[in-house]
C-alpha cells in the first residue's frame, strides 16, 4: 500500500512513519524540513514542501492508496486552509480513503444531546479556537464524497501503545480521559489499513 503522509514529524505522525515502514508499505511524506525525518530507506520518498500547497499537494498524489494526515491547528488556519486543497488534489488523483487525526472536542456530547463536546456548556476548555478549526475540517471531509475517518484522541499525553483502550464511534468513551500518543497512533494506522470506521468520527480513550 502507498501512503501519502502528511504531519510525519509530529508525535503521531512520525510513529505512523515508522510502522507503516516496518511493515513494507510505500511512503510519500511532505514535510517543511526533511532533516527532521531521519529513516531514509527506498520506500519513503521525502517531498519539501507544504500541506497548505495545491501544487506540492498535487505533486505528491501520484501512485497513491491512501492519505493519513496527523496535521494540527499549528496555532491557526492549517487545517482549514490544507482540507479543501487535500480533497482537491485527491478527487483529481482519484484517490478516495483519507484517516486524518482530530480532536475529542468534536465528538458528539453525550449530556447536550445536538451538540459537540466543545460546544457543551459544560466544557473545560478555555478556547475553543482548535477545536473549532477541526470541526470545519471534519465538515469538509464529510461533504466530500470521499471515503473518510477522523480519529478524535481524548487528552493526549506522550507515551508508548499499551493495546488496551476503547474506541466509539461519534463519540467519546464514557469515562475516558486520556490515551497515549503510542495507542492513538497505532488506532490511526490500524484504521488506515483495514479501511474500518468508514464516514465517522472514532473517539478514542482508556
Amino acid at each position: 500500500m502507498h501512503f501519502l503522509l502528511l504531519g510525519a514529524t509530529g508525535r503521531v505522525g512520525r510513529r505512523i512513519l515508522d510502522q507503516a515502514l516496518q511493515d513494507g508499505h510505500t511512503v510519500t511524506a511532505i514535510v517543511r524540513n526533511t532533516e527532521k525525518v531521519t529513516l531514509r530507506p527506498d520506500r519513503l520518498t521525502l517531498l519539501q514542501g507544504d500541506a497548505c500547497s495545491a501544487a506540492d499537494l498535487e505533486r505528491a498524489m501520484p501512485g497513491v492508496d491512501i492519505v493519513v494526515s496527523c496535521l494540527g491547528t499549528d496555532g491557526g488556519t492549517v487545517l482549514t486552509e490544507a482540507t479543501p486543497l487535500l480533497i482537491g488534489a485527491m478527487k483529481a488523483a482519484g484517490v478516495s480513503r483519507v484517516v486524518t487525526v482530530g480532536t475529542a472536542g468534536i465528538l458528539q456530547s453525550r449530556e447536550h444531546p445536538g451538540l459537540l463536546r466543545f460546544e457543551a456548556p459544560d466544557t473545560r476548555r478555555s478556547s475553543t479556537r482548535a477545536a473549532e478549526e477541526h470541526r470545519q475540517a471534519w465538515a469538509l471531509l464529510a461533504a466530500s464524497g470521499l471515503r473518510w475517518t477522523v480519529v478524535c484522541p481524548t487528552y493526549l499525553p506522550d507515551g508508548e501503545a499499551q493495546g488496551q483502550f476503547r474506541a466509539e464511534r461519534d463519540f467519546l468513551p464514557d469515562g475516558g480521559t486520556s490515551i497515549s500518543v503510542g495507542d492513538t497512533a497505532a488506532f490511526t494506522y490500524r484504521v488506515a489499513v483495514d479501511g474500518t470506521y468508514v464516514g465517522c468520527r472514532v473517539g478514542l480513550a482508556y
